[in-house]
């Protein structure tokens, strides 16, 4: 599924963010920027262990904040690792709207065209998948609608319910705003 802001497109789309061909992908990361398990797990084995060496020198950081680091041997030129949670392991939507729209700035500083994002907050963090839909569909379609050199946001999801969680909210967005 895909939808039209402006210049704009946002994709949802079934797949490992691994594998995404975007110029950067998102990692859902915690404040301390370890890469233990879920997403950032799998992109530390397929990109490599220097990805989580170049993003723990940066930690940590704010929950809610994104840095971004090389690939590694991703097909990716960037990784914005965006911490939405903390130590407690715990996500919620302020901190998932947040981690999203300073991943999307960080996209920004680095003049990038495209970006895949994950469910942020629902491996690890716990957050339900229809409120992470909401909360991170919404702060790309706000994001899109101003001033932006992104022309393509992608929603890769891993699984069946996320990816109509996000069809869903992606649905009301087109609906809501034409």
């Amino acid at each position: 599924m895909q939808a039209k802001i402006n210049h704009s497109t946002i994709k949802i789309i079934k797949a490992d963010i691994c594998d995404c061909e975007t110029e950067a992908i998102v990692n859902a990361a915690n404040d301390h920027l370890w890469m233990g398990a879920g997403v950032a797990g799998a992109i530390k084995r397929r990109g490599g262990s220097e990805i989580e060496r170049e993003a723990v020198a940066k930690g940590p950081i704010p929950v809610g904040e994104a840095v971004a680091t090389g690939a590694g041997q991703l097909a990716a030129r960037y990784v914005i690792h965006a911490a939405a949670m903390g130590q407690d392991l715990v996500a919620d939507a302020v901190k998932v709207r947040a981690a999203t729209r300073n991943s999307l700035l960080r996209a920004e500083e680095l003049g990038l065209a495209s970006i895949a994002f994950p469910a942020l907050g629902t491996g690890v963090g716990g957050f339900p998948k229809e409120e992470a839909a909401e909360a991170m569909v919404g702060e790309v379609a706000d994001h899109l609608r101003g001033k932006t050199g992104l022309k393509e946001v992608v929603f890769a999801l891993f699984d069946d319910e996320a990816l109509r969680a996000f069809e869903v909210v992606l649905g009301k967005q087109i609906r809501q705003n034409g």
